[in-house]
């Protein structure tokens, strides 16, 4: 598969709604934890393989291009296409083309989403789009969805506006571009995706990437806090249950009281080293008894009350406790292997999922770790939860 070596960033804007801090920067030059936004973009394109990346550049342009330089500091090479400031996106990406490569990825300079990078580039290529988009699924109601795709991911229909209703998320910029977008946009054409995004629809040329991890924004101050915390570093263990801190039950079987919830041996102490070690611990457990009347969740309350009374004597706690009750054909998209506890936690803690460890006992712990892009280590009788997390630590 071809390698996409170039990224574009839209960085020319007025970034009004960040006033005070625009009057006399540009808005990507916005601090988060004492780093520019634009330049974790940086950091993460580095990551994803880039090695080169253009920077459109219009509203007080030489204060971004004297701290960022040419790249050398981050081993990547950065070029500066600068424009007037009353450009707008379409204008400045149609002046730069000629630096562009044939293929390449677009960022705004104010959205930040740990995508998975190397899907995108193969939904690209296999969809033989002109555009492939990030699209946040958006079922948080986060903010308003602007793009309704059809069941191949193929774009129907983009709303400028945010008015429509039932559509399938919004789009977050993370694009994979074809140079042909050029030869459709004419001189009338102001805006990236209002002006251009209508044309590849008609050509059956525009594909969406779906992604179900929340993106976040330097965009206003209403949701900055948000972001502040997403970047905040995190250590963030997921832990299942049945099988992993307490003894499994025989197969359709339940823990239907604390009476009846057993601690594996070292068990205890494992989560007291991860919480030692500065940890965040979630619980993410499948509850399937509830669905079918065996257990209420009245007594699985219970049953966690009583497991975290036994952690706390021990000096150790879990900090949240994700469950689904659903049973296995019920299509829920929270039960394991879909990893849909694992992105509830992400949404109500800001985590980047990328960095984080799911300890379980069962190949669909796993799975559920791996459509999350999460770290994972499997166990099992012959090498149990304590095991696990002191190799884990050593490794830290």
């Amino acid at each position: 598969m071809k390698k996409i070596k170039n990224a574009v960033i839209l960085a020319g804007g007025l970034g009004t709604r960040l006033k005070p801090f625009t009057d006399n920067n540009p808005k990507p030059m916005y601090p988060i934890d004492n780093i520019p936004f634009i330049e974790r973009l940086v950091y993460q394109l580095k990551e994803f393989g880039i090695e080169k990346i253009v920077i459109l550049l219009g509203y007080k342009a030489e204060i971004i291009k004297n701290y960022l330089g040419n790249g050398e500091k981050y081993n990547i090479s950065i070029i500066y296409d600068i424009t007037p400031v009353e450009y707008n996106t379409m204008e400045r990406l149609n002046h730069s083309k000629e630096l562009l490569d044939d293929d390449f990825i677009l960022l705004y300079s104010d959205n930040y989403c740990p995508i998975d990078f190397e899907n995108l580039v193969n939904n690209y290529y296999s969809h033989n789009a002109y555009i492939e988009l990030s699209l946040y699924t958006n079922k948080d109601n986060y903010t308003k969805s602007n793009i309704l795709l059809d069941e191949n991911n193929l774009v129907l229909n983009y709303d400028y506006k945010h008015e429509k209703t039932n559509l399938s998320g919004v789009e977050i910029g993370y694009s994979i571009v074809n140079k042909k977008i050029f030869d459709l946009i004419d001189a009338k054409d102001k805006e990236y995706s209002k002006d251009l995004f209508p044309k590849l629809i008609k050509e059956k040329k525009l594909y969406a990437t779906p992604t179900e991890h929340r993106y976040y924004s330097i965009g206003s101050f209403d949701r900055m806090h948000l972001t502040e915390e997403f970047f905040k570093e995190k250590k963030v263990a997921f832990l299942d249950r049945d099988g992993t801190l307490n003894v499994k039950p025989k197969k359709a079987c339940y823990v239907e009281t604390k009476d009846q919830f057993k601690w594996i041996d070292g068990s205890i102490e494992a989560v007291k080293m991860l919480k030692e070690h500065g940890y965040i611990t979630i619980l993410v457990t499948n509850q399937p008894g509830i669905a079918k009347g065996i257990l209420t969740e009245e007594n699985l309350n219970e049953i966690h009350k009583k497991m975290q009374k036994d952690l706390e004597q021990h000096g150790a706690k879990i900090d949240k406790i994700y469950y689904c009750k659903h049973n296995w054909d019920e299509g829920c998209f929270c039960r394991k292997p879909n990893p849909g506890l694992l992105y509830q936690a992400q949404k109500d803690l800001s985590l980047d999922l990328t960095k984080c460890i799911l300890f379980g006992d069962d190949q669909r712990d796993i799975e559920a770790a791996n459509r999350a892009r999460c770290k994972s280590i499997l166990i099992s009788d012959n090498y149990k939860l304590i095991d696990a997390v002191k190799d884990y630590l050593k490794e830290e």
